[in-house]
């Protein structure tokens, strides 16, 4: 079976969205740890947009954050970005359910574990992960921010069968530079988890990467939802994470599931392990609860449920005192993955 993986640089454009989305997050948690944040942002060239819901005792300098982002990215002439800023308090009517201890939102979420990497994480969105992880770290003044990684693993034959990385680079620098860094990356990364590196090798397939980030697509939060997660291996409920506070349950019950389905990884009870949890807003308590390990338990999964149930408290504010949720520092979520971080606590 091939399956197939992707994962994106801090320097796409929809990551950028994303980082300037939990770094007002952040700043806002920081200064007024009750604050209810729901902040998106559109970038297009030189110009950031945000817009959303906010309601703190701190308001932050949404201008200044985003510039600090743009900067910590390494965005080329950052200084020259416009922002503007639309936003408004929270409902009324959501704040009332919220301050209940009810869910923000309805919704489902889903975590998920496998013990195929250290990490247990999809072996094929590691290796793309840490394939940009390694590119970004090498900070190499022959390239530039904006970055994708796509890796087919062959599962039947446990090797790798493809390894694509796209990344942009300067104008004055030739296409062989270029795939010599990067081949040598995935060398390193493939050797890194012991697999070969005899693999079709795709650096740069249209030949040049000059035009990157926001001048050559216009970024959004929350459209990488699946290199946020688990690279596609299992379901998404379709929210998004980024410049959400964690009574949204968008965010703070995808990784209470995560947590899940680690620990029930790690305890043995199945190889693989993907925990659905379903919300009605305004409710405390999750509507349902499943456990899928496609047969690879060893603890009946309907009694895995009420594991999960009786031994986790789900509830939004369980959830957020369970994983600190309100001290975390969210810009360090908002690139490369969510989970298979060891510093998180739903990682713990």
């Amino acid at each position: 079976m091939l399956f197939t993986s992707e994962q994106v640089s801090c320097g796409h454009p929809d990551k950028i969205c994303d980082q300037i989305a939990d770094a007002v997050l952040t700043d806002c948690l920081r200064h007024d740890p009750e604050s209810r944040v729901a902040i998106e942002c559109l970038i297009k060239d030189n110009v950031i947009v945000l817009a959303g819901e906010l309601t703190s005792e701190h308001m932050p300098d949404t201008d200044a954050l985003a510039h600090d982002v743009l900067r910590r990215i390494g965005v080329p002439e950052s200084e020259s970005y416009e922002s503007t800023a639309f936003i408004t308090r929270q409902s009324r009517d959501i704040a009332r359910s919220v301050d209940r201890g009810g869910a923000g939102d309805q919704g489902m979420m889903y975590g998920y574990a496998t013990d195929e990497t250290p990490e247990l994480m999809p072996l094929s969105f590691m290796l793309a992960t840490r394939a940009l992880l390694t590119l970004r770290d090498l900070h190499s003044p022959l390239l530039l921010p904006d970055a994708k990684a796509q890796v087919t693993y062959d599962y039947e034959a446990g090797r790798i069968d493809t390894f694509l990385i796209s990344t942009q680079h300067r104008a004055d620098v030739h296409t062989v530079q270029v795939k010599e860094i990067v081949r040598g990356i995935m060398v390193q990364v493939a050797e890194a988890y012991g697999l070969n590196t005899d693999f079709r090798a795709l650096v740069n397939p249209t030949g040049r990467f000059v035009q990157g980030g926001s001048f050559a697509d216009a970024g959004v939060t929350g459209r990488k939802i699946i290199a946020d997660t688990y690279g596609g291996m299992c379901r998404h409920g379709g929210g998004a994470f980024s410049g959400k506070d964690p009574t949204k349950v968008d965010r703070s019950a995808a990784y209470m599931a995560r947590k899940i389905a680690r620990d029930f990884v790690l305890a043995g009870y199945a190889k693989r392990c993907e925990i659905q949890l379903a919300y009605a807003i305004g409710m405390k308590e999750p509507v349902s609860v499943n456990v899928n390990c496609f047969g690879t338990e060893t603890v009946a999964e309907k009694e895995l449920a009420q594991l999960a149930q009786r031994q986790y408290d789900l509830t939004p504010a369980g959830i957020i005192k369970a994983l600190h949720l309100k001290a975390v520092d969210y810009n360090k979520t908002a690139a490369y993955g969510h989970f298979g971080k060891p510093q998180f606590p739903w990682e713990q």
